[in-house]
């Protein structure tokens, strides 16, 4: 209790006291002191409920009146009462202000920004952007369905996915089918998710002219490399050996830039399909035909193994998944010494699905490099990948190859040991393998 609330107490106290006091000695002056001890208790009883009754009306007047000035108990209840009100009120004003930036902020966003339910799946609050962006006015879908408020997109598979939602990449505005999105969901809470969703038109137009552009230059470069690298072939070393060198030189850097071509035209082609023919892969066939190409690109320097412990074949496109293994196991011959191991293994995976690892002996990667490892032409050693004659874009065909079945690919390397690249294919990409006996490689 603070010194002022004591004082209070103790003032109060000495009031009651000479208040009963002084009815007691006029009850003795009177004959009666019964009595008059029981008018002056009654009297400081009704005081102190005149006071309680004051106190009940500020705490429920809605307008700010100053406490009353004394010094007894009730005035300090009071004053008391009057300083956690003003501070109350201070607090209410700071979280409003708070409020209001934040409202402010999101509605400053050039995203659009949706609170959904998680339980109900319904809209809950959404800033300015989300009607331009996703066709979303106030109040006609404040609560309402979020699937229902932003038809044609196919949602309700991808809000049932909760925190394991992948973003949705390129869909059209339900508001302007013109523009394209990319819708991300956000969990937040246990109750809440938040969904964001960003205007990418200018960026997927600016995408497509750029695979536009390298698609046609790759396609106009490869009559002139191919005229140049036949007129090579034609030249004969032997009339004139000290051209040799150069000659041998040229159609080197000649196969490398035609390589270059090809794979720029393939990843191309890939970029600009959502989807893949799916047909039967078999696997036994595939694995025999990869170990056919690492040991012709080998060379008998390296130790190849071919394991094939899945016992199932794959849904897919087999000449597009043939590309990916075949970069992945040519890559892992590039970069690993004379003398050293490359495994290929085929087997199941805990979740139920299916993996192809390659696994080699090689330089490895420095871990700052493996979140880029896919991009294309990002090369860890420049030096190492023109000797070996890689154009970097072999990882990025893998990598779309892939995405176009909805696999994945695990890197796992580290330097002086190796590096394992895995392609991940979930159970619903596996099919039950082919009894026939015998099934010929692929050519």
């Amino acid at each position: 209790m603070s010194p002022a609330a004591r004082n209070a107490w103790f003032r109060t106290l000495g009031q009651l006291a000479l208040v009963l006091a002084i009815g007691l000695a006029i009850g003795l002056l009177l004959g009666r002191p019964w009595p008059a001890l029981t008018v002056a208790a009654l009297a400081v009883v009704a005081w102190h409920y005149w006071k309680l009754r004051g106190v009940l009306l500020r705490l429920t007047a809605r307008q700010r009146l100053e406490p009353p000035t004394g010094e007894g108990v009730w005035n300090e209840l009071d004053r008391l009462l009057h300083r956690s009100q003003a501070e109350m009120r201070a607090r209410k004003r700071r979280l409003l202000a708070m409020l209001r930036a934040y409202r402010a902020a999101a509605a400053a966003l050039p995203d659009a920004i949706v609170v959904v339910d998680r339980n109900t799946q319904r809209v809950l609050w959404f800033n300015e952007a989300a009607t331009p962006l996703l066709g979303l006015h106030y109040p006609r879908h404040q609560d309402a369905s979020l699937v229902a408020a932003l038809q044609p997109l196919p949602l309700a598979q991808w809000l049932a996915a909760g925190r394991n939602a992948e973003p949705l990449t390129d869909v059209a505005s339900p508001a302007d089918p013109g523009m394209r999105l990319n819708l991300r969901l956000i969990p937040y809470s246990e109750e809440l998710w938040l969904l964001v969703a960003r205007d990418v038109t200018r960026t997927m137009r600016l995408e497509h002219m750029r695979r536009d552009f390298v698609a046609n230059v790759s396609h106009e470069l490869r009559t002139p490399l191919t005229v140049v690298h036949g007129y090579l072939e034609m030249l004969d070393p032997a009339e004139i050996p000290e051209w040799a060198p150069m000659l041998a030189e040229m159609q080197r850097q000649s196969q490398r830039m035609n390589q270059l071509v090809e794979d720029l035209l393939a990843l191309s082609r890939l970029e600009a399909r959502d989807q893949l023919p799916e047909e039967p892969v078999a696997m036994a066939p595939m694995l025999a035909t990869l170990r056919r190409e690492a040991e012709a690109l080998s060379q008998g320097r390296h130790r190849v193994s071919v394991e094939d412990a899945a016992g199932v074949d794959l849904l897919g496109s087999t000449k597009e998944l043939h590309s990916a293994f075949s970069n992945l196991v040519s890559n892992a011959i590039r970069y690993t010494p004379a003398g050293g191991e490359v495994a290929i293994r085929f087997a199941r995976d805990p979740d139920g699905g299916a993996s192809l690892a390659v696994r080699d002996s090689g330089y490895g990667i420095p871990a700052t490099h493996l979140p880029r490892i896919t991009e294309r032409f990002y090369r860890v050693s420049n030096s190492r990948s023109r000797e070996s004659g890689g154009t970097g874009l072999g990882l990025a065909i893998v990598k779309h190859v892939l995405g176009l079945h909805h696999a994945s690919l695990d890197i796992a390397s580290e330097v002086g040991k190796g590096s394992t690249f895995a392609c991940r294919f979930g159970p619903g990409r596996l099919l039950p393998r082919d009894p026939t006996p015998e099934t010929p490689a692929l050519p």
